[in-house]
């Protein structure tokens, strides 16, 4: 059930920094896993300094799912030392699809849904992106070259994605947590149809997606517009990574490159997109993304270009309907002392 709220404005809606920028290990190879809590709190107040008050746990950084209960309070202190808030996990590439990893990827998955329960995320944003290929590894840019795809008509696999999703979201459901899906190419995430397909198969308020239309349209090959992307996904959408490219297409010679961008001056309109998503009732967190330099920096200048010129600055606007549930729940069973 969801929380009686007011509508969120530009000074209030919550905007969450990325860790992409932040690796997984030290120079000395230590895993941030099983880093000191104080390297955590440096990263987090790097985070803060740059001017943001959220923070999403991107598990390319840090595993919550991977933590003890104890390692979890310790990640969640030092969070609070930062005056840094932790709303999102985003657990990338750990399909529940996998041919070879599905068992540890959902275990995975339902560990950092109670990970994300004990440290008071709203939401945990899952995808169907798998790991990336030694060839996408050598590149600049990894999206340049074709990863893993999922099997396109496939029933059987389809279903499992289904029935595996709502597995998730029932747990998700039992400790209050939204399910965000993450748009991505190649998989049953990559076109507006199907991901919108997918959600209505799952058959659960409490999942959504994640509209990263960013990841679709940096491809370089034909893509569907930003504009079809948006009037599609965003009725379902209950969390948001935003990020552009710039992109150029010259379809006769079949020459399609794109870079990243500041949101401002990337082809995707975020100000059209964020009336729509106002239109269709999206309440949803916001997470600021940018790959290359300094990666943060971005981020923090595109939430300034939100709050200052794209969301609303009161609340008298006409907010729609969503087709998915929006913004922190309730859980549907009592949390027991474990969580």
């Amino acid at each position: 059930m969801v929380e009686t709220a007011s509508k969120y404005t530009a000074q209030t809606w919550p905007i969450t920094a990325a860790l992409l920028q932040f690796p997984g290990a030290d120079t000395s190879g230590l895993n941030i896993n099983d880093a000191e809590a104080g390297v955590w709190e440096g990263v987090f107040r790097e985070i803060a300094d740059a001017g943001f008050a959220d923070v999403d746990l991107t598990d390319s950084w840090v595993r919550p799912g991977d933590l003890s209960d104890e390692r979890l309070e310790e990640l969640k202190l030092a969070a609070d030392k930062a005056a840094t808030g932790l709303p999102v996990i985003s657990a990338i590439r750990r399909s529940v699809i996998d041919a070879k990893n599905w068992e540890d990827n959902l275990a995975y998955s339902h560990r950092t849904l109670d990970a994300a329960a004990r440290l008071g995320c709203e939401v945990v944003s899952f995808g169907l992106h798998q790991a990336l290929t030694a060839e996408q590894q050598k590149q600049l840019w990894f999206w340049t070259v074709e990863g893993h795809k999922d099997p396109v008509g496939d029933k059987e696999t389809w279903g499992k994605a289904v029935s595996r999703l709502q597995e998730l979201g029932r747990h998700a459901a039992e400790v209050g947590v939204l399910v965000s899906l993450e748009l991505y190419e190649d998989t049953y995430l990559g076109t507006a149809d199907s991901a919108v397909r997918l959600v209505q198969d799952i058959g659960l308020s409490n999942v959504g997606l994640n509209p990263d239309i960013g990841n679709l349209i940096r491809l370089h090959r034909p893509v569907e517009t930003w504009q079809e992307l948006v009037h599609k996904t965003l009725p379902y959408a209950n969390y948001w990574h935003v990020k552009n490219y710039s992109r150029d297409e010259n379809v006769a010679r079949g020459s399609y490159v794109a870079v990243p961008a500041p949101m401002e001056s990337g082809l995707i309109n975020y100000r059209e997109a964020f009336r729509t998503a106002i239109s269709v009732g999206f309440q949803g967190i916001i997470c600021t993304e940018h790959y290359g330099g300094d990666g943060l920096s971005v981020s923090a200048s595109n939430q300034k270009y939100l709050r200052t010129q794209v969301l609303p600055k009161t609340e008298d606007y006409v907010l729609g309907k969503s087709l998915v549930a929006q913004r922190r729940q309730r859980p549907t069973v009592a949390l027991t002392a474990a969580l």
